[in-house]
């Protein structure tokens, strides 16, 4: 029997190694915060630094210092405004007002988060914020709140800087996660090279792919410098850059299914150890040079050797997006969807929290930002599908609800609450790899703060108030919406679509400038064949790059939009099939590339596979109607 995909998906959980590091940078996080308020007076201040901790404990996930700053510094940035923003509507305006003016934050935060992950964390604090900041009951003045929840957020930013991470006294301090991410890439592509001809190399492909983004996000986080300042930087860059061209060949050797040597994969993990132990490669295995592929490999080994060793830095292959990419997202398809059904939401239960509110449904205590609050982690799509995503804050946060009122029983106060706060702060980086266990962890957590504020104990309107915005975010969730629907994963497969595009177009104009030259030196007598530039190669590495993050962009915005209910999966069906192909056509020109670099020409077996694929790509295209680019034609092979 197998469960319907909405079902399963609020059932599966992520699994890897307790993460000791973070858990120890939670545990140090909210509870010290609130103990050091409560004891010098500022209990309110306190519970405002501790709620913005938690909110950046949440965006604490695995990968480098460097990174960190972006993921949990621009969230926390975008909180200290809604709480500012919040906390003076709530103060000077009337409920009908604050609710349009909610509604309208809405819009805007739900537009910013198609942009990214790191937007999306930020439109999520920026609404957050502004509830709490317009409902919780709090003497502090507005800046003085923004202050506060800045410095939460800071403070666990801080301990991410300067607390060590494991592996991390073994080597240079500064690359805790960089030199690891590094490493991981070269195992990638030994774990490639071992799955040539087997089924399992389009996965290892797509690992491959992941390695590559993650190392590359790792090196080009925040700096004070535009580049590399130090030699050990240096050094890790070209480590990065020196694994591309293995990432190439070895693309290269999956599509055409040659036979690879047993010895092609251990020049990589020769690399992979070197890299982690900041050391040389010594020398390494040559992996053969019967074929256009073999003889990439081989060339790519030995330039990673002299890289290693010489490590004068390298290209990260990555460009900055423009204000027009960040606005094209933003106003594109999917960001006016996007940011339409989240200022729905978020209005909708601002609204109905309102009433309730006014109507004294509450009692004496107003404490009405719940709802809101809950509606936005509801409506966004980064936890999951909606099904999936009500399913699992239902339940997270009746458990938590109840644990809570299990402790509130029992603690004293306020110590024993402080204590709940860093208890439940140090869990928070375990129970991220669920949405109920992160839910049920942060509905404790967060009931702890306020009553600690002054609150009394409020379990059982939490869970009420959560049962509402389900209802909400599931009622607004499902209704028609202006124009087509599906539009994040539209603009998911468009900018695939045109990543693909740039990058065959690249080669295919390589290819067209190579030829000539070779048909007119053969008649010389000299022999045939040309190669590319080495910026022209730079250049290449830099569209692929980007292709196959689009790609693997794509790929996530499907699985989620398919693990919907059938209402909402409808939308998104054949996407998955057209990104399939397109991925094909970029192991292809991958293909190209390295034959292109050896001989100066495409093959005619590549030209007919392209030629294929294009025109499988323009049957979906026009049957399903999802990426609306046309892909250049390919020309005959020299």
């Amino acid at each position: 029997m197998h469960l319907p995909p909405w079902l399963a998906h609020a059932l599966r959980a992520q699994r890897g190694p307790i993460p000791w590091n973070a858990v120890v940078r939670g545990a140090l996080s909210a509870g010290p915060i609130l103990l050091a308020a409560v004891l010098v007076g500022q209990t309110s201040v306190g519970v405002v630094a501790a709620i913005a901790a938690m909110l950046a404990g949440i965006n604490d996930r695995p990968g480098s210092r460097r990174v960190s700053v972006k993921r949990i510094g621009v969230p926390a940035l975008a909180g200290a405004v809604g709480m500012a923003v919040g906390t003076y509507a709530g103060e000077y305006m009337g409920a009908v007002s604050l609710t349009v003016l909610l509604t309208l934050v809405g819009l805007v935060a739900g537009g910013v988060s198609a942009v990214g992950p790191v937007a999306s964390g930020a439109g999520t604090q920026l609404l957050v914020a502004s509830a709490i900041g317009a409902g919780m009951p709090l003497p502090e003045e507005g800046w003085l709140r923004a202050v506060a929840y800045l410095g939460g957020a800071c403070w666990l930013l801080a301990l991410r800087l300067a607390l060590p991470t494991p592996g991390g006294l073994a080597g240079d301090f500064r690359f805790d996660g960089e030199r690891e991410a590094v490493a991981e890439v070269y195992d990638a592509v030994a774990a490639l090279l071992d799955a040539v001809g087997t089924e399992s190399a389009t996965s290892r492909r797509v690992a491959l792919t992941a390695a590559l983004d993650h190392a590359q996000d790792a090196l080009t986080g925040p700096r004070l410098r535009r580049y590399a300042s130090s030699a050990a930087e240096r050094r890790l860059h070209a480590q990065y850059a020196a694994a591309l061209p293995l990432a190439e060949a070895a693309t290269a050797l999956a599509w055409a299914e040659e036979a690879v040597p047993g010895r092609a994969s251990a020049g990589p993990r020769r690399l992979a150890a070197a890299v982690r132990e900041n050391t040389h490669t010594g020398p390494l295995p040559a992996p053969g040079r019967s074929g256009p592929a073999l003889r990439a490999l081989d060339d790519a080994l030995l330039r990673a050797a002299e890289a290693f060793d010489r490590g004068r830095g390298g290209d990260l292959h990555t460009r900055r997006r423009t204000a027009r990419d960040l606005l094209r997202s933003a106003f594109g398809a999917g960001g006016r969807e996007y940011g339409l059904r989240v200022a729905l939401c978020f209005g909708a239960s601002a609204a109905v929290a309102q009433a309730l509110h006014h109507s004294h449904w509450y009692g004496e205590h107003a404490h009405w930002y719940w709802l809101p609050a809950t509606a936005v982690f509801l409506v966004k799509p980064d936890l999951g599908p909606l099904a999936s995503r009500v399913l699992c804050r239902a339940a997270g946060t009746v458990l938590g609800a109840l644990v809570f009122a299990g402790f509130a029983l029992v603690l004293p106060r306020p110590e024993g609450l402080v204590a709940l706060v860093a208890v439940s702060g140090a869990l928070i980086p375990v129970a991220t790899r669920h949405f109920a266990a992160q839910t049920a962890v942060v509905t404790v957590l967060v009931l702890a703060l306020v009553m600690v504020g002054g609150e009394p104990q409020a379990s059982v309107s939490r869970i009420t108030e959560t049962l509402l915005a389900c209802a909400i975010v599931l009622i607004v969730g499902h209704l028609p919406m202006p124009g087509q629907r599906g539009g994040g994963v539209r603009s998911r497969l468009t900018a695939a679509g045109g990543a693909a595009e740039a990058y065959l177009t690249h080669v295919l104009r390589e290819t067209e400038r190579l030829v000539p030259r070779a048909a007119g030196s053969a008649v010389r007598g000299i022999p045939t064949g040309g190669t590319p530039t080495e910026d022209s190669r730079a250049l290449r590495w830099t569209l692929r790059r980007e292709a196959y993050r689009a790609l693997a962009e794509a790929r996530t915005a499907i699985a989620l939009a398919a693990a919907e209910l059938p209402a909402l999966a409808r939308h998104s069906e054949g996407a998955d099939e057209i990104v399939a192909v397109l991925e094909r056509i970029v192991d292809t020109t991958t293909a190209c590339a390295v034959h292109l670099d050896d001989s100066g020409r495409l093959a005619p077996e590549q030209v007919r596979r392209l030629g294929e694929l294009l025109d499988e790509l323009g049957r979906l295209d026009e049957g399903h109607g999802r990426v609306g680019v046309r892909l250049p034609e390919v020309p005959l092979a020299g």
